[in-house]
This record gives structure tokens, C-alpha cells and sequence, in this order.
């Protein structure tokens, strides 16, 4: 992937800006508009399960729903967390937070509530990572409808062959201060606003594919062998200890098409897994 046409200068020169918070568009308010909350954590490491929250930040954005410009910017709010552990010295190294900025500070999951009960969406960037630390404490985002900002958008389709952040933001012709939770939200927004003439905005797009059931598909009913296993695993097949299955999250459009492959490479003859609709409310909840 290259740069998009519209951040390239002359001889193919590139310029990046450094970009601030979001600001609104329109001038006004179109009935056909929906609130968005943008949404990202920090925390103490990547088990979804044990690790805590460091520091949080949400920002809820009223979007014209078919262009996607900004209207307004209804609320946000950022706190660090103590995690009630010593930060490891890598996590430091990534998010620049010190154990002394989280001592005694903890997030207002009330202000949280109030900012996600007006919110008709929540979007994360890996949104299966921060619902799982959210649901744990907030009343509201286990009610809500959750969207995805990597897998919710068809990336390659549009030429993009990673999904990193900060990546796409610099294809995009902007950097800013990663690995710090409101940072990375205002990123975000921008990243998935932004107004190019490669096509539509890319948060259209997410709007309408956060409607959409996703469908888990379960290997199960074959003899274990270890080749099996990692055949599974390196076809992104995980591992659920608890049910003592493999499974895997795919869409509709290739649901039928991972059928096929399980048959042929794990059952030989006949399907013999099991398939379950993810409805939109239920997407990226910790399996």
C-alpha cells in the first residue's frame, strides 16, 4: 500500500501532520444522524481476562449517518486507573504511564455510563480487546451494540494491506502520540472521517456492517491429532479451555467457504462442526 493520492506533494513527497481533537463539520442537524462513541483502553497487558485498565478515554461524536461529518461533539471523558499492581517496565516503555500517574486514581464508571447510555454504537480499534475489560465494570456496554474499526472495515479493499493504527494514520498523511488512550481515540475519529477522494468515508462503511450478525464457527467432533491442531491454529482457529473447543469468528460471505475447508482438511468427508449467529449486540463479547 502506498499513501493515499491526496497526502502525496510533489516528486511523491510526503507530509505528515500531526493531528489535534475532532471539531465539528455541519452547521446542522440532520435527522438522519446517530451518536458514536469512540473508545479506547490502556492497560496492564493483553489478557483480557486478569489484566487491568491503566488509563481510558471515550468521546461521543454526532454523525450525519449517511456522509458521515461531524455534527457535534456531545461528551467525552478520560481517567487513569490504578490497577492495584506495579506497571511492568514494558507497558511503561509503550503508553509512557508511570506507576505515580495511577496511584489512588481510578475511573468514574458512572460518567462512563452516562456518556454510553446516549450512544447508539461504541467503536474501538480491536474491539474484541476493549470490551472485554469494559463489560467487566460498566452497567450499559454489555447492552450495547459495539463495532469494529479493523475487522468492520474491508481495509484491503481499499488498498490497505495492514491494520495498525497509527499505520493507516500515516497512510492517511497525519501522526500522533500513540499509546496513550485519548490520543488514540482522537486518531480515530480522524482516521475514520477522513475525507478523501479514494471513496466514502470509511466510518459509513462500519456503521452499516455493525448491523450485521457475525457467526462463530466450532471445529468439534473430530479425533484429536496434533497436526489437526495446528493446521486449526494456523487457519486462526482459537482455543476455548473452558469448552474444550476450537472455534473461529468469520462473516456471512465466507461462512459457507470455511465449511468447505474444515470438510476437506479436518473432517475429510462430511461437516461435522456446529455454527452459531453472533447477533450485533453480542459481537466482539469475550468468548
Amino acid at each position: 500500500m502506498t499513501f493515499i493520492e491526496s497526502v502525496k506533494g510533489d516528486a511523491n513527497k510526503i507530509t505528515l501532520k500531526k493531528y489535534g481533537p475532532p471539531s465539528p463539520e455541519l452547521l446542522i442537524t440532520d435527522q438522519n444522524c446517530i451518536n458514536v462513541t469512540f473508545l479506547d483502553t490502556e492497560t496492564t497487558g493483553l489478557d483480557r481476562v486478569n489484566d487491568q485498565i491503566i488509563e481510558m478515554a471515550i468521546k461521543t461524536v454526532r454523525l450525519e449517518k449517511s456522509s458521515g461529518k461531524i455534527i457535534a461533539i456531545e461528551g467525552s471523558y478520560e481517567s487513569f486507573n490504578d490497577p492495584g499492581e506495579d506497571i511492568s517496565t514494558e507497558i511503561t516503555l509503550l503508553t509512557g504511564i508511570e506507576n505515580h500517574m495511577v496511584d489512588g486514581e481510578s475511573i468514574k464508571w458512572e460518567k462512563v455510563d452516562d456518556l454510553l447510555l446516549e450512544s447508539d454504537l461504541i467503536i474501538a480499534h480491536n474491539a474484541s480487546f476493549d470490551r472485554a475489560f469494559v463489560d467487566r465494570h460498566s452497567s450499559i456496554s454489555s447492552k450495547k451494540i459495539w463495532a469494529c474499526s479493523i475487522n468492520d472495515i474491508d481495509w484491503l479493499a481499499r488498498g490497505f494491506t495492514n491494520t495498525k493504527q497509527e499505520l493507516l494514520c500515516y497512510w492517511h498523511g497525519f501522526y500522533f502520540d500513540a499509546h496513550r488512550a485519548m490520543s488514540d481515540v482522537d486518531a480515530l475519529i480522524n482516521l475514520l472521517t477522513f475525507d478523501s477522494s479514494e471513496g466514502d468515508r470509511t466510518v459509513v462503511e462500519l456503521i452499516k456492517n455493525s448491523l450485521v450478525p457475525d457467526y462463530v464457527i466450532f471445529a468439534e467432533h473430530f479425533k484429536f491429532d496434533p497436526i489437526k491442531k495446528d493446521i486449526l491454529k494456523s487457519n486462526k482457529y482459537r482455543w476455548n479451555p473452558s469448552d474444550k473447543i476450537w472455534f473461529k469468528k468469520v462473516n456471512f460471505d465466507v461462512l459457507e467457504h470455511e465449511k468447505d475447508w474444515l470438510t476437506a482438511t479436518i473432517y475429510d468427508k462430511d461437516f461435522k462442526g456446529r455454527v452459531e449467529q453472533i447477533n450485533p449486540i453480542d459481537k466482539y463479547k469475550l468468548l
